[in-house]
Parts: structure tokens; C-alpha cells; sequence
């Protein structure tokens, strides 16, 4: 499960006021790119206590755009910004006092400012807060609470709070197990492309919770998923495929996907490439490949999943030459040190 809390949202806040034009050139400036012009023309109204421009400041001096990079004068100014009820000051304030981003890290801060912008209907602000009362960082563990905020989020249609409450319903944290609402929050999340929402609700189809197993729409999510990167979607892509799961059997396409998840680190992955080249499935028989793959896996993973890949590797490697698995464990340290660029 892949959870996360955003990192400090760029935005250029509206002007109000008789400052207005100043802040619309401004604006105009920054967007062409001219960020020394955007500073010197918010710079003076900032001084003069213009909440916009104070966090645009706040922003600018956090990104480095027109002046050296500064997180404390960022946070300075979005201190200002904040105090007057600038919301997204108030969330970035959270992000760079949990971060410890220009001052000790403090995550008690980071709730009390994220709180203060949650409350003012910030998704992204609820989200984090959800997130600081799931793991109990700043606050004590409430997963109560951490649904309430994902809730409120979710509601507004944040990617990210819809995967957090679906994976409290999945879990049965803070609320009675609840396959059908993790289900929907999930697949609100997925509709959204994100790729762990896609790939949890792939798992569940997958294993049949919340009503009939369904390979087909398994493989849709998992597909979509994969698509994007998703190591474990990738590896149980490749066990659909070679078990003709949901569409018929292909040992090719179960070997590429293994493959894609493999290059990211997924032990399994690595250790069933190993299965498939020591067996000849979707790629001709090669001992010398499936040993380099068990030992790439075996250094990956731990327990009972690095004893297997151990299991196979000494299997495979009884029916070897000395030379062989002397080449086999040097393709290995290349395959490894170039970081799965020169495997073959």
C-alpha cells in the first residue's frame, strides 16, 4: 500500500484590493517567467501586508524562482500569509514544519497549521491531517479521526484521501471492515489513474472480496496500474499471463512483465524470471540466467522469500559447470551495479 502526503503545491494566489494591478503584473511576470519582475513588483505589497503576495514570496524563495533558494524566508513569509488566513500558506507551513524545511522539524506544527487550512476546506490539508492522525505523528494515533479528514477530502474528490479511506474500510481501521466502501473508494481514486488505488482494487477482485472473483476486471486494474510503473502490479500482471488468469495463457507477455517488475527491485518477480528461463517458458532454456535471476532475488528479499530463491538457485545450479555459475554470478554483479540496464 502506497500512501503519501503532497509536497508544497505551486500555486499563485488571486489579488484583492486597490494593490490589485501591481499583483496582476505580477502575476503576468511570473508566468512568462520573469521572476526577478514578479519579486519586485510583490515584494512592496507583501511589506505592506498583502497576504497574496506574501505567499507567493514564501513560494518563490522555497523554489529559488528570481532569488538563491531560502526555506527560511519562505517560511517567514509564509508565516505572514498564514497568520492572516491564507490557506495555502497554512498547508505549505505544515509541509515545511513536518519536513523540517527551514526550522527543526515539528510535527505538532505541522498539524496545528495543516488543521487551520483543513478547516477552511483545504482537500489537500485534510488529507495530511488524516494522515498525521493515521500514523500518529504531531498527534496520537486516532483512526477515527484520520477517516474523518480522509472523509472530507475523499468528498471533494481528492485522489489521494479516496486511496487513504479506502484503505481504512479494506483494513477496518477506525470503522468496521468494509470490503463494498473500500471498493468504492478505491475505484473513485483508480477512475483518477492513481496507480496503488488501481492496483488495491485489482486485489481485490483478484482474491474474489466484496463479492465474486473477477479476473477480467482484476487484469483491467492491474493493466492500468502496470502501465504506469506499478512494480507489484507488474509482477502479478506476469502471474496472470502465466497462468492464463482472466485471458489466455502467454509466457511471453508473463516474462515481459516479470521483467519490467523485476528492474524495480520485486524480489518475486526476480525470482520467477529465474523459474521461467530455468524451465524455458516464453524464453529458451538458460541456466546460466534463471541462477543470475535466484541470486539477484535472493539478495533482494528476506525470510522464507530469500530461502526459495536460494532453494531454486542451488537447484538449478546442480546441473551446471563450474564456469557456468562462475558467469551466472558475474552477470549478476553487472546486471546489479548497472542498475538492471545490462542483465543479458
Amino acid at each position: 500500500m502506497r500512501r503519501f502526503l503532497f509536497a508544497v503545491f505551486l500555486v499563485v494566489a488571486c489579488a484583492t484590493g486597490a494593490a490589485a494591478g501591481s499583483f496582476e503584473d505580477g502575476l503576468s511576470a511570473y508566468e512568462r517567467g520573469d521572476y526577478l519582475q514578479a519579486m519586485n513588483l510583490w515584494y512592496p505589497l507583501a511589506a505592506e501586508g498583502d497576504a497574496p503576495a506574501q505567499f507567493n514570496l514564501g513560494l518563490m524563495y522555497r523554489h529559488g524562482q528570481g532569488v538563491p533558494q531560502n526555506f527560511q524566508e519562505a517560511l517567514k513569509w509564509y508565516h505572514k500569509a498564514a497568520e492572516q488566513g491564507h490557506v495555502w500558506a497554512q498547508f505549505n507551513l505544515g509541509v515545511m514544519y513536518r519536513h523540517g524545511q527551514g526550522t527543526p522539524q515539528n510535527a505538532q506544527e505541522a498539524v496545528k497549521w495543516y488543521r487551520k487550512a483543513a478547516e477552511q476546506g483545504s482537500a489537500w490539508a485534510q488529507n495530511n491531517l488524516g494522515m498525521m492522525y493515521e500514523v500518529g505523528q504531531g498527534v496520537p494515533r486516532d483512526y477515527r479521526e484520520a477517516l474523518k479528514w480522509y472523509r472530507q477530502a475523499a468528498e471533494q474528490g481528492d485522489m489521494p484521501a479516496q486511496l487513504n479511506l479506502g484503505t481504512l474500510y479494506d483494513k477496518g481501521r477506525g470503522v468496521p471492515q468494509d470490503v463494498q466502501e473500500a471498493l468504492k473508494w478505491y475505484r473513485k481514486a483508480a477512475e483518477q489513474g492513481d496507480a496503488s488505488a488501481q492496483f488495491n482494487l485489482s486485489l481485490l477482485y483478484d482474491k474474489g472480496q466484496g463479492g465474486s472473483q473477477d479476473y477480467q476486471e482484476a487484469l483491467k486494474w492491474y493493466r492500468k496500474a502496470a502501465d504506469q510503473g506499478h512494480a507489484r502490479a507488474q509482477y502479478n500482471l506476469g502471474v496472470m499471463y502465466r497462468h492464463g488468469q482472466g485471458i489466455q495463457q502467454d509466457y511471453q507477455e508473463a516474462l515481459k512483465w516479470y521483467r519490467r517488475s523485476a528492474e524495480q527491485g520485486h524480489a518475486w518477480a526476480q525470482n520467477n524470471l529465474g523459474v521461467m528461463y530455468e524451465v524455458g517458458q516464453g524464453v529458451r532454456q538458460d541456466f546460466v540466467r534463471a541462477h543470475m535471476w535466484y541470486s539477484i532475488g535472493a539478495k533482494a528479499s528476506s525470510g522464507d522469500e530469500r530461502k526459495i530463491s536460494l532453494e531454486n538457485r542451488n537447484n538449478v545450479a546442480s546441473q551446471m559447470t563450474v564456469a557456468q555459475i562462475g558467469k551466472a554470478h558475474e552477470m549478476a554483479r553487472r546486471c546489479q551495479d548497472t542498475k538492471f540496464k545490462e542483465c543479458d
